[in-house]
């Protein structure tokens, strides 16, 4: 079979791979869509932490089971999507129910080969029903439970205002799940088109866009002085992560879901006089992905909104870097192997 290959920062390859046989305990899919994520353009850009080359990407996937072993109460030919984080079920967040982060924890496209191909074997265990969706919702679960898992883990409460930074997919989900939460959320980004889809598409009442405004000043505009009691990050920009605090209100929490190479520097006595929380939120759980499943068959989450471009899994090397430039107001692109 045909896979696509990162062989290195930049460079992208079709190569013959083998077809993957039939394992105990396994399943095997027929991919049908595959969603690029942050994780993927950051790898081929080099700059993705726990990576290594080469290295097949994607983990944003859907498509048909073909059979499986251990799979209780999926039949073959049903449309799946699975939960992508390989978790080893022995270590100690695996047996405090937290196996998103477990220790020992393998991802696919990441720690391990993913799934830009037409077959693709995975633990039985991480297969997940379709409950009706189609195959593009199917392929936004994942990257949706992120946000969400990012969301729940701020035990946001109704009517808090809620900072989330960066408007990307993993922000924008987040910023939908924050909705849902009942927060009043305010979206902060650079790119004024991400801050316009916000508003048209999400019902994000308040965007700050930083290279024209003083977000101090909008902030205590918006929260009447108070400042958001969360804020999440879904930026993985440094700079952006350790200027933020003060903006945080005394007593709030500060969660990071984006994640960048380098140190968190910030001053220890603003953060201290806040009586701040700060926790990192990484990957999510199974709950998760039943919660996002059941807000898009409620329609709270409209799936449609994320998709901005499309390509078939044969034209992905030479089209790839195009997703980077934001020029192209890449949201969401996805990859079709029909």
């Amino acid at each position: 079979m045909k896979a696509l290959i990162c062989e290195k920062p930049g460079l992208f390859a079709y190569k013959e791979a083998p077809t993957p046989s039939f394992q105990p305990g396994h399943a095997i899919i027929k991919i049908k869509r595959i969603g690029i994520c942050g994780t993927d353009l950051h790898a081929y850009q080099g700059n993705q932490p726990y990576f290594s080359y080469p290295r097949i990407l994607g983990h944003e996937l859907s498509g048909d089971l073909i059979e499986a072993d251990d799979a209780t109460g999926f039949m073959p030919g049903e449309k799946i999507t699975i939960i992508p984080y390989l978790n080893c079920g022995k270590c100690i967040a695996c047996r405090n129910g937290k196996p998103n982060c477990c220790a020992n924890i393998q991802v696919c496209g990441v720690h391990v080969d993913g799934g830009m191909v037409p077959y693709f074997s995975v633990p039985s265990y991480t297969l997940i029903k379709s409950e009706g969706l189609g195959y593009d919702e199917l392929a936004l679960v994942e990257p949706l439970a992120i946000g969400a898992h990012g969301a729940r883990r701020a035990s946001i409460q109704k009517d808090e205002f809620v900072l989330v930074m960066g408007a990307g997919p993993i922000g924008i989900g987040t910023m939908e799940f924050a909705r849902i939460a009942g927060a009043q959320v305010i979206a902060l980004d650079i790119n004024q088109d991400r801050l316009n889809f916000c508003q048209e598409n999400l019902r994000v009442s308040h965007t700050i866009n930083p290279a024209s405004e003083d977000v101090t000043q909008r902030l205590r505009e918006i929260t009447h002085e108070d400042m958001p009691t969360v804020i999440i990050d879904a930026t993985g920009n440094q700079k952006a992560i350790n200027n933020a605090l003060p903006w945080l209100a005394h007593g709030g929490r500060f969660i990071l879901i984006g994640l960048q190479k380098a140190e968190l520097i910030f001053s220890h006595p603003e953060f201290h006089k806040r009586e701040a929380t700060l926790m990192s939120s990484r990957n999510a759980t199974k709950e998760d992905f039943s919660f996002v499943i059941n807000s898009m068959k409620k329609g709270l989450v409209n799936g449609s909104n994320y998709i901005t471009h499309r390509a078939h899994f044969d034209e992905v090397k030479n089209i790839f870097e195009t997703w980077l430039d934001p020029k192209n107001g890449v949201i969401k692109a996805m990859v079709s192997l029909d």
